[in-house]
C-alpha cells in the first residue's frame, strides 16, 4: 500500500513516467493489479501483500476496507464498475463485479461472487451473494 500512495501522489502532481513503473512494479513484485488511477480510501488494506488482486481502474473503495488475496473487483458486460462503501470485509477468492453498490459494515465470505446491490450492515456468502445475515 504504501508504493501505492506513492504512485497515487505522483499521479496527482502529474509527474511522468514514475507512476506508470511503480503500477508495472506493483504487478510483477506482488501479482496485484492495482492501477494508477484507482479511488482508494484510507486505511484500505490488502493481505497477503494483495496478492492475486484486481482491481478496475474505475472501482472506488470506501475507507477501512480489508481485501484478502486472489479478489477481483471489476465490470460485467460492459456495465460500470462497483462501489464498496465503508469497513468492508472481503474474503479471498470473492468477485465483486458490475456497477453495483456495497453498502458500509459488509462481510463478503471467501469465494462468493456478488452481481447484485448488497445493503449496508450486511453478511453475503455463495455464488451468487446472497445476504444470509443483516443486523
Amino acid at each position: 500500500m504504501r508504493i501505492y500512495r506513492i504512485m497515487e501522489f505522483l499521479q496527482d502532481k502529474k509527474v511522468p513516467i514514475l507512476p506508470e513503473f511503480l503500477m508495472r512494479y506493483i504487478r510483477v513484485i506482488y501479482s496485484c493489479d492495482l492501477p494508477k488511477n484507482l479511488k482508494l480510501g484510507e486505511n484500505v488494506i490488502l493481505k497477503h501483500n494483495g496478492l492475486g488482486v484486481v482491481l478496475h481502474p474505475k472501482a472506488i473503495i470506501g475507507n477501512d476496507t480489508m481485501i484478502y488475496q486472489n479478489v477481483s473487483i471489476a465490470g460485467r458486460n460492459n456495465r460500470v464498475t462497483p462501489i464498496i462503501g465503508k469497513n468492508v470485509f472481503i474474503g479471498a477468492g470473492a468477485c465483486v463485479l458490475g456497477g453495483i453498490k456495497i453498502g458500509d459494515n459488509v462481510v463478503i465470505g471467501a469465494n462468493s461472487v456478488v452481481i447484485n446491490d448488497i445493503p449496508p450492515n450486511s453478511v453475503v456468502v455463495g455464488i451468487p451473494g446472497k445476504v444470509v445475515k443483516t443486523n
